[in-house]
């Protein structure tokens, strides 16, 4: 045994010697100290990435079956679900880990709009985030036409033929995306390189980078409060611990938790009722057939109704292109976040009722407006649409004004520990 743990032990300091081993490890993990207060919403940062590893590996398997062929796409996941060896269970892991992506990412960005995590020093680590956030998007949009059933199919034409109503470079940019007049083998083609090579890499990279940038200044507290500003005599925070081993120990036990919740999904309700895969995706892609009703999977569909909602030309802009404008601004607006957020205080728990009832409001309206896209659209749910379009730009807009005026309380010097 002796013998084993010098052998591993004169590998590692070779290695060190070489490659800076162990300082990384020591500033990311072992001697990078945390705040001590971290509570529930400081998991979903983890299931973040434990989510995009098993993405990365479920979609590396399903790549040595699948097709990139308009003719035999659809008959390659068949192929895949029916005939290898454990394909059914791969591939329901990446469709459903698809939709638990967007469901932790959702949730680490709401906690940062609590806790203020995108306020001073750590801009850069929001704004790296939102790039993210903006890459995963294109992924699972690209990804969305591999299985090449009706809804994506239908879903992707549907799309990109949003973006000829952007005027002069509108058709050439629809023509250059689809690669060809329709989506066809070639759009698939391209959408697969996009998929499994150019953003993986980019969503990667840009991860690393995000790492970095947080270890650099530090983890934000419920409190809102800096660590860093108190130190004891060997330099270390007072309010903080390493994040090994105890927010690795942590951490785990919310890793464990988070496989059982998905676990259960993917052996009992792998479809979801339809939300995660529809049921038009079980049929073959057909060009001379429309589903009754085109909607984008859940994660797209607040922004989906945002487009929906513009039913008015105005300025002599047709209402299509005012949808795709707003579209557009919805996801933009939130770069802007650290900027427009006057507040003294970062933490919800010292903030006023006025930012309370805003973020209430507008958590409020994202959910509607992502329940509303997945339906028909109808004069009543158009209407509820563009009433919650409203409240969620109020919500920005507005920010810089009910920030500065909301009466806020006195935040203490070191963290509470709660």
């Amino acid at each position: 045994m002796n013998t084993v743990v010098k052998g591993l032990t004169g590998l590692r300091d070779w290695v060190d010697d070489r490659f800076p081993l162990l300082q990384l490890w020591n500033d990311h993990m072992g001697k990078y100290y945390a705040p001590k207060n971290f509570n529930f919403w400081y998991y979903f940062g983890v299931l973040s990435m434990v989510v995009l590893a098993m993405q990365i590996l479920t979609g590396i398997w399903l790549t040595m079956s699948y097709k990139p062929d308009a003719a035999f796409a659809f008959g390659s996941v068949e192929y895949i679900m029916r005939d290898v060896e454990w394909g059914w269970l791969i591939r329901y892991m990446h469709s459903t880990g698809a939709s638990f992506f967007f469901i932790v990412v959702y949730l680490h960005m709401f906690r940062a709009m609590l806790y203020g995590s995108y306020k001073k020093p750590r801009e850069l680590i929001w704004v790296l985030g939102m790039f993210i956030y903006l890459s995963l998007m294109a992924e699972a949009f690209f990804g969305y036409l591999l299985p090449w059933g009706q809804m994506s199919y239908w879903g992707a034409q549907v799309i990109i033929s949003l973006f000829g109503a952007i005027p002069f470079v509108g058709e050439t940019l629809s023509l250059w995306i689809r690669g060809d007049y329709v989506v066809s083998d070639i759009t698939l083609n391209r959408f697969f390189a996009f998929h499994v090579i150019a953003l993986p890499f980019a969503i990667a990279g840009l991860v690393g980078l995000h790492i970095i940038a947080l270890h650099e200044v530090g983890s934000n507290n419920p409190d809102g409060v800096e660590i860093k500003n108190h130190k004891d005599a060997d330099g270390k925070p007072l309010d903080g611990i390493p994040f090994h081993p105890y927010y690795t120990l942590k951490d785990s036990v919310g890793v464990l938790v988070f496989l059982i919740v998905f676990s259960v999904v993917v052996f009992f309700a792998p479809e979801f009722g339809g939300y995660f895969l529809e049921h038009n995706n079980f049929i073959p892609a057909n060009p001379l057939a429309t589903p009754e009703h085109i909607a984008p999977v859940w994660y797209f569909t607040p922004f989906y109704s945002i487009l929906r909602a513009n039913t008015v030309n105005f300025f002599w802009i047709p209402a299509k292109l005012w949808g795709v404008i707003f579209m557009g601004l919805g996801t933009m607006i939130l770069f802007l976040l650290p900027w427009l957020d006057r507040s003294p205080v970062k933490s919800i728990r010292y903030r006023g009722n006025i930012y309370k009832i805003a973020l209430g409001l507008f958590v409020v309206a994202f959910l509607i407006l992502g329940y509303l896209g997945i339906l028909p659209p109808t004069p009543a749910r158009t209407i509820v649409a563009q009433i919650c379009t409203v409240v969620y730009f109020l919500f920005f807009i507005l920010m810089p004004f009910y920030t500065k005026w909301d009466k806020t309380k006195p935040v203490p010097e070191r963290v509470t520990g709660k």
